[in-house]
């Protein structure tokens, strides 16, 4: 059954076309992912969509009975109501009474406990969780949702990935997170240059799909212009022959020349420049930061490596930020140094771009970073790094407020890159940033010749970019795990059922009798402790890091005097490689080792 009809949608802002005449329905079991470049209308179609904004042609038709729920991208508060009085505003009083302990369930899954405080007061992040709540808690047939992963953390996106899996009704939905597409959507609609092209498939079936159509479309625009080419000929041939001419064939060249072809679709284009940087980068030595009572980050120790690729995850509010401002310089922690060598050049990509001012006109925000700068593809202004960025000279001169989110968050990203950073800060990235920027950014990130230590949620970013993880813990301790995000699940994975096996050894006595039988006492008794084998690693473990440790200064000396003998330096990489990942294992195992005999300790 058709829940919505949207037919012949356009729609224009100044002279920019961002619909041209785009159809879509919507099905009962229709989960659709709405993907596109920033700036090409996405959100003004959830909008439209919606009911919400109106298109300038076009018309909007829903079955009888269908009521649709929508979530902005940056909710606005305006009255005066509590949490559960936002969640259910407009609610009929029967569904108060039903979901009220389900709204609060979802809030308390959100990181929202209080249910009573005035949603004016919340952050931003948090009133997009309490708009969450409020989309997912009232019955809708059709739920729109514009980055529903924004401002999330992995165990929450988790969470309402499974949650909307199972969700009764239509979803419509732009997110960037594209295993959130995959694992949700059972349909994928792209918006390019005014156009809707449908897919019915998850994100990863559209890639395989979309390739096919723009092959499709190359093959026959090449057949096109071959039979453009022959009946130009034919055309062009002498009065003589005109009358002879077939009034069908003249109008087949006719149509021919009018045809509309197939054009590459504009690139985003990240060049690679960077700062040179020396042998000292930045070294953060046993820091810890508290707000009032909650201890944030507690004695964190670590020496980025120029060729690092970090990931910092944990729950909203942890601390992920904090650490990035403190290697910055904009907080200090309480105990602790952060100290950067004399040739470290940061760059901040922060998760709100605060410092953007917004009156300003694009050209000018990037000529105050330089009018012409250095790139591998040689010296080029700032009005050509614009343009390689996907900001036409047309959109160069409007004032930075009328760009979309998305726009913004790419022109500060052009800004961070263009003063030629050595070590990349990047604070939550892939929110507002579309796919296809995603993917060209993570491509330069490979590249990047430098360090770059990055916070995120996005599951697919982290897996493509990082190749080592610090997960922030409760007690404001960071535990490293190498790999990228899908190898901290696997290992977190194998840990739980290492730990529940142990746990289900410790519930019995050797006797078989229960420790609820009477025999609780001797079990409370029981303590854990090192094999013989953990003992010794324990009691050796510290020496063998400095070792390794000491091996890597020497190889890297070595790597430096030996930077222009190129036969050498093809010895001496694999061999620092190697040391690294060596070390990363022996980091990785002085951490468990540690915690185990902290819980050693706790149980005498």
């Amino acid at each position: 059954m058709i829940l919505l009809s949207s037919e012949k949608i356009t729609k224009s802002y100044t002279e920019k076309k961002l619909l041209n005449d785009i159809t879509l329905y919507l099905s009962e079991g229709d989960k659709v992912g709405l993907i596109g470049i920033n700036g090409t209308g996405k959100s003004t179609f959830l909008k439209i969509i919606a009911e919400l904004e109106l298109p300038d042609s076009g018309t909007i038709s829903k079955a009888t009975g269908v009521r649709i729920g929508y979530l902005p991208q940056n909710p606005v508060y305006g009255d005066q109501l509590t949490v559960l009085e936002q969640v259910f505003k407009g609610s009929a009083s029967e569904t108060i009474d039903l979901k009220e302990y389900e709204a609060k369930s979802i809030l308390t899954r959100l990181g929202i406990t209080d249910f009573s405080i005035d949603v004016s007061r919340l952050s931003g992040g948090e009133k997009k969780k309490v708009a969450i709540a409020s989309a997912l808690i009232n019955p809708y047939e059709i739920l729109i949702l514009d980055e529903p992963t924004n401002h999330l953390d992995n165990d929450m996106v988790l969470w309402l990935e499974n949650y909307l899996r199972m969700y009764p009704g239509a979803i419509l939905m732009v997110t960037h997170d594209r295993y959130f597409l995959d694992r949700v959507t059972n349909r994928i609609v792209e918006i390019s240059k005014g156009n809707l092209y449908n897919y019915q498939a998850n994100y990863s079936q559209y890639l395989e799909l979309k390739a096919q159509r723009e092959e499709m479309e190359i093959s026959t625009e090449r057949k096109n212009k071959s039979l453009y080419r022959k009946e130009l000929e034919w055309i062009r041939r002498g009065p003589r022959a005109r009358g002879t001419k077939s009034k069908e064939r003249i109008e087949r060249f006719e149509k021919l020349s009018a045809r509309e072809k197939p054009t590459a679709g504009e690139k985003l284009h990240l060049s690679s420049v960077t700062t040179r940087l020396g042998k000292k980068t930045v070294e953060i030595n046993n820091i810890s930061k508290s707000f009032g009572a909650k201890q944030l980050i507690k004695d964190f120790d670590h020496i980025i490596l120029r060729d690092d690729r970090i990931g910092i995850i944990g729950k909203n509010g942890c601390g992920k930020s904090t650490l990035l401002k403190m290697i910055t310089g904009e907080a200090v922690p309480d105990r602790g140094t952060v100290v950067k060598g004399d040739t470290v050049k940061l760059g901040y990509f922060s998760q709100e771009s605060e410092e953007m001012d917004t009156t300003l006109r694009v050209i000018d925000y990037i000529r105050g970073i330089a009018e012409n700068i250095e790139t591998v593809d040689g010296t080029l202004t700032a009005s050509q790094m614009l343009e390689k960025f996907l900001f036409p000279p047309d959109l160069q001169w409007n004032s930075i407020d009328r760009l979309s989110g998305g726009e913004r968050r790419r022109l500060f990203l052009l800004k961070v890159l263009m003063d030629a950073p050595n070590i990349l800060l990047m604070d939550e990235p892939s929110n507002d940033l579309d796919i296809e920027t995603l993917v060209i950014l993570e491509d330069y990130l490979e590249n990047f010749n430098g360090a770059v230590v990055v916070v995120s949620h996005d599951r697919y970013f982290l897996d493509k970019v990082v190749d080592r993880i610090f997960e922030f813990q409760s007690d404001g301790t960071l535990k490293q795990y190498v790999g990228g995000y899908t190898d901290y699940l696997e290992n977190c994975t194998a840990q739980a059922k290492q730990e529940k096996q142990e746990a289900g050894k410790d519930q019995h006595l050797p006797n078989g009798k229960d420790n609820n039988s009477g025999n609780a006492t001797r079990t409370t008794e029981r303590k854990r402790k090192f094999s013989y084998k953990e003992q010794l690693e324990f009691e050796e473990i510290d020496g063998v890091i400095a070792d390794l440790e000491e091996q890597l200064k020497v190889i890297e000396k070595t790597i430096q005097s030996e930077a222009s003998n190129y036969s050498r330096l093809g010895e001496l990489l694999p061999q620092k490689e190697e040391l690294e990942k060596k070390l990363a294992l022996k980091m990785d195992r002085w951490i468990y080792l540690n915690d185990l005999a902290e819980k050693i300790a706790e149980s005498k």
